[in-house]
């Protein structure tokens, strides 16, 4: 059977160690030898010896997921053999984390991430009660961390001098030390007249950079479509 369909660069090859590598632009292979840890649902195809059970976010981050909606619905994966994650044919990427680094990322946006690292959900300093940001996960420690992106992201870099503004609706994330801040870029008046769709921004200051997403769509509004 011909095809290229079949071409070397569609082929899965053993894994040469243990931990994860990217399988292409839109998937993430992993070498399981242990535990991780992914987003619920997003494994498409595994082979070897693995179980895979839906891990609780605890009574504090189910409170935080019902009132939000936001939170990081995991599933732990133990055993030895492959797993290859995906989500929505996302753009995929790999984050290596050493010692002394902490990353914010949404929670959609997290696909999989070695069981080294530490997490923890968060309230946005300075968000109040307002936008889909509201709560996301912190990342800490050394290890792998994979995440999803729809389309290219945009890094930009964010200084003391030159902060940056962003739609909630489209962070996927940031340095965790930066400041977090509503910003409000509509005047009442614009607002009373129907509005320019950009009244509300996440404000982010100091040093480090953030990542936004090509899109604004929510997942709920993605669904309903």
């Amino acid at each position: 059977m011909k095809s290229d369909l079949f071409s070397s660069e569609n082929l899965v090859r053993p894994a040469a160690a243990p931990g994860m590598s990217l399988q292409n632009a839109k998937s993430v292979k992993y070498a399981v030898n242990g535990e991780m840890l992914a987003r619920q649902g997003s494994m498409v195809a595994f082979r070897g010896n693995l179980r895979f059970e839906r891990k609780g976010q605890g009574m504090g981050g189910m409170l935080k997921r019902a009132v939000t909606g936001e939170g990081l619905p995991l599933m732990t994966v133990r055993g030895e053999g492959e797993a290859w994650f995906a989500h929505r044919a996302g753009h995929c990427f790999i984050v290596d984390f050493e010692p002394g680094d902490a990353l914010t990322v949404n929670g959609r946006n997290v696909l999989c991430f070695d069981s080294t690292l530490a997490y923890e959900i968060k309230m946005v300093k300075g968000a109040g009660m307002t936008g889909g940001g509201l709560f996301n996960s912190v990342f800490t420690g050394t290890g792998k961390l994979a995440v999803v992106c729809d389309g290219n992201p945009i890094v930009i870099p964010v200084t003391a001098q030159s902060p940056v503004y962003v739609d909630t609706d489209a962070v996927v994330g940031w340095s965790a030390r930066l400041d977090t801040h509503l910003h409000r870029s509509q005047s009442v008046g614009s607002m009373l007249r129907g509005g320019s769709g950009e009244a509300v921004q996440l404000k982010l200051s100091g040093d480090g950079f953030v990542i936004v997403r090509p899109s604004e769509v929510t997942e709920t509004a993605a669904a309903a479509h």
